[in-house]
């Protein structure tokens, strides 16, 4: 393993001097002043699912996929929710009880802020085993908060699936185009009012292909179950950096006796980022074994994950080991306590930073997370009538923590900042759900997040409080009502221009949407976000839209 090349971390941040705090070198392995995002992800599934790893879901939702079940992800700490992020919100659709169910639809809407949703799902079975899927969708605002075109946005997504299914095994295949459209509308006004200010220069297009292939056991009663999938993803954006990316997936597991199973999960990631001089050759390795013990009293997982990852350009090889332990204990039927151990190296791409935070500046530093350890534990459960919870707290170390801030000297751009030191990030979560008769749904979930960080001021862009509650509604077969609010609170981003920190606004955001069933073909919806009308800032200078709504009509075939 090679220490970085300090050149490379100076050139990756260039306002980084301008932070004013001090920083010890950094060692074999760490990338100073980089990012790390934290990822994992466990279900939590009243009762287990039989399947040892998810298998396709189909398109429409059976009764029992509506069923009230917790998922609590560890997510990442992201810097957007794709929920509060400046768009119009396409409306979530329900379906009726005993409505019939017609495999194809347009949907076509208009809302304020010039907004135009159209969307299309066609589904096609030419034999028994064998189907074709195919499904577009475009959702663009002609204007947005500020300035009027200049944070317009549109988004386009082109999907076909191909399904053949036999006895033993099921084949699948993805087709996919996604174009995002947007402004960097964060500048100040001072810039857009002198005479060289040119809106084509502030104009982004991300462009991306993607191409997946699957393979699964189609037995669930096998005593040997897998799943394989590969695909390739092509990124370009409007100023030619690209990103190509080929990853590969594979679980299996293997019963050994009535109580103990064998599994095993490994991935293989190959990928090249070129932005300008800069290339990046960067891959990750992952294989992780585990047996998993299971009673009615008690379920055990134990195992090991090993992980190997590479980056030309910086010159790291770098091998890890992490344990794996969890220990899920039911002493009555319903309740569970839980504890475990984990750690991981996650993977940070231009895609999935992108996914954070569209407006990043070009050549940001890609470093990948190293999660040393993950201590937890709480406890989920079924309380009866309707109601269940869950639990948990967590206390991570990482290394390479990431977070978002403005840039230098382009604040309307975000640099990704990594504190290359050992981060401490205490995270406390509980939800509460309810479940009637599956007519009404609620789901209340708050997490805290607690940033013990080593080199960098603040954990910039990340929430310390966020809050959901969501809650759905059908009413006599004929009509669909969802209704969510949304709650941030403690982001900081600082202007490294003028040393200013800033702590932004708690976000409120609060959004209806309804959908109405006129007959057994046609549908109207309308969708109403940010019913509170708050021009709130999720990202330091870029203003949100205020109440916006979307309107249309469906058509099923």
């Amino acid at each position: 393993m090679h220490r970085i090349p300090s050149i490379l971390l100076l050139s990756s941040c260039l306002s980084l001097p301008a932070l004013a705090q001090q920083r010890q070198p950094a060692k074999e392995g760490e990338v100073d002043n980089q990012e790390i995002t934290v990822e994992k992800s466990r279900k939590i599934e009243l009762p287990p699912a039989n399947r040892l790893f998810d298998k396709i879901q189909s398109v429409r939702p059976t009764p029992e996929q509506r069923k009230m079940t917790f998922e609590f992800d560890d997510r990442k700490l992201t810097v957007g929710d794709p929920k509060i992020t400046p768009n119009v919100l396409a409306p979530t659709t329900g379906q009726a009880d005993n409505t019939p169910a017609f495999g194809n639809y347009v949907r076509l809407g208009a809302g304020n802020y010039s907004s135009f949703l159209g969307e299309g799902y066609f589904g096609l079975n030419t034999l028994s085993n064998m189907a074709l899927e195919g499904s577009v969708r475009h959702l663009s605002s002609g204007i947005g908060p500020v300035d009027g075109k200049n944070s317009a946005q549109a988004d386009t997504r082109v999907k076909l699936t191909g399904k053949y299914l036999t006895d033993a095994f099921k084949l699948q295949a993805d087709l996919g185009y996604d174009r995002n459209a947007y402004n960097f509308y964060g500048y100040s006004r001072e810039y857009a009012a002198q005479s060289t200010f040119n809106p084509d220069l502030i104009k982004q297009q991300l462009n991306t292909v993607s191409l997946r292939l699957g393979i699964e056991n189609a037995k669930s009663e096998n005593a040997i179950d897998y799943s394989l999938r590969t695909g390739i993803t092509n990124l370009r954006d409007r100023f030619n950096a690209s990103e190509f990316d080929w990853g590969t997936n594979f679980n299996s597991s293997l019963g050994i006796s009535d109580n103990i199973v064998a599994l095993l999960s490994a991935d293989a990631y190959l990928t090249q980022r070129s932005d300008g001089s800069i290339v990046d050759n960067r891959n990750l390795f992952r294989i992780k074994p585990t047996f998993k013990y299971t009673s009615p009293l008690l379920t055990v997982t134990a195992g090991v994950n090993v992980a190997n990852q590479t980056d030309k350009r910086l010159g790291i090889n770098d091998t890890r080991a992490f344990p794996v332990l969890n220990i899920d204990l039911v002493p009555v039927s319903t309740i569970h306590f839980f504890a475990g151990v984990d750690g991981d190296i996650n993977r940070n791409t231009l895609r999935t930073l992108l996914s954070e935070n569209k407006w990043l500046a070009p050549q940001v530093l890609l470093a990948n997370t190293v999660k040393s350890l993950d201590i937890y534990g709480g406890s989920k459960g079924d309380l009866g009538g309707g109601f269940g919870y869950e639990g948990k707290v967590s206390f991570a170390r990482y290394r390479n923590f990431a977070t978002f801030n403005n840039s230098l000297p382009d604040s309307s751009k975000f640099f990704v900042l990594y504190d290359g030191g050992v981060s401490r990030v205490l995270t406390i979560s509980a939800q509460l759900g309810y479940n009637l008769k599956d007519r009404f749904r609620s789901s209340l979930k708050g997490e805290f997040f607690s940033y013990g960080l080593d080199r960098l001021e603040a954990a910039w862009g990340r929430p310390r409080i966020a809050a959901t509650w969501t809650n759905s509604y059908t009413l006599n077969k004929k009509l669909f009502v969802t209704a969510d609010l949304y709650y941030y609170e403690g982001i900081q981003n600082k202007n490294f221009t003028s040393g200013q920190t800033f702590t932004l606004k708690p976000i409120y955001d609060a959004n209806l949407k309804i959908d109405y069933f006129l007959g057994d073909q046609i549908s109207a919806f309308v969708s109403i976000n940010n019913i509170i009308g708050q021009n709130y800032q999720r990202y330091l200078y870029y203003q949100s839209m205020g109440l916006n709504f979307l309107g249309g009509i469906s058509y099923s075939f």
